[in-house]
């Protein structure tokens, strides 16, 4: 394990390969989903969702532990707020998650065959779309959260795939619960499209879920850490784990299964 943050052009780079990833597995599945169940609303929206909820696990094991696997500017603005990520790197990341999903929007269209950019007609701004992403993005972060404070960041891959398979289905919404995905939804006139008049009222709804969370973190987890935040989602480098160390007694390796004692020579 390194001994230092991965460098910042490293994690931008993880940060834009993930959020491209993520978009292409969310649209790609949503098309193929309509070519092999066309009409059946239902069966589409499972499809798309356990390919996303699945995907998204792998994702943040693949580019995790060089960028913490955000793909997300919400998630990167609260790991600030509790000091896990400086503010200098959450506005970099901020870019690199938008450019990244825009870029897999376009790698979905192309790969089933469609022009690179199709700006989608699907109309989704209403009161219950607007609550159903307050409360998706809360939750989401709430999730995040929760593991990295009890010593549980290992199971943040799982933890927030199935949460966001889950949400597809319990808010009217599907959940975006990500800004990035948001905009870069929009180009893509598809099954998991989103018209570009309805993107400000959903980020817009994002950005609340995101504050409600802060809050309700900061009440239920009042003694989190910067140790603690830079742990999401995915554990990436070695002062984290040492800080938390200092912090709390713990040792970086107490959510590891305990080996084989060695004798000391």
């Amino acid at each position: 394990m390194s001994s230092a943050p991965a460098a910042l052009w490293r994690r931008l780079t993880a940060e834009f390969l993930g959020s491209g990833f993520l978009a292409a597995v969310v649209i790609g599945s949503g098309i193929a989903a309509q070519r092999l169940s066309p009409g059946q609303t239902g069966l589409e929206l499972f499809e798309n969702a356990a390919a996303t909820a699945a995907g998204l696990f792998a994702i943040i094991l693949m580019f995790g532990p060089v960028s913490g696997g955000h793909f997300n500017p919400v998630v990167s603005f609260a790991d600030a707020v509790f000091g896990g990520l400086s503010w200098r790197d959450a506005a970099a990341y901020l870019p690199a998650q938008v450019a990244g999903c825009i870029a897999g929007a376009v790698a979905a269209n192309l790969m089933f065959a469609l022009p690179a950019v199709t700006i989608s007609g699907k109309h989704r701004a209403t009161g219950a779309h607007f609550l159903s992403e307050v409360i998706a993005t809360a939750g989401l972060l709430l999730v995040i959260f929760a593991l990295a404070r009890s010593g549980r960041a290992r199971s943040a891959p799982a933890a927030v795939g199935a949460y966001i398979g889950a949400a597809y289905w319990f808010t009217s919404s599907t959940s975006f619960a990500n800004p990035a995905i948001t905009i870069g939804r929009m180009f893509s006139d598809t099954f998991a499209g989103i018209a570009p008049s309805s993107v400000l009222p959903f980020i817009t709804a994002q950005i609340i879920g995101g504050i409600a969370a802060t809050a309700i973190i900061k009440a239920l987890y009042p003694a989190i850490t910067p140790a603690d935040a830079a742990a999401i989602i995915v554990p990436h480098d070695e002062p984290a784990a040492q800080a938390r160390t200092e912090y709390d007694g713990a040792s970086p390796s107490a959510d590891r299964p305990p080996g084989p004692v060695r004798p000391r020579g």
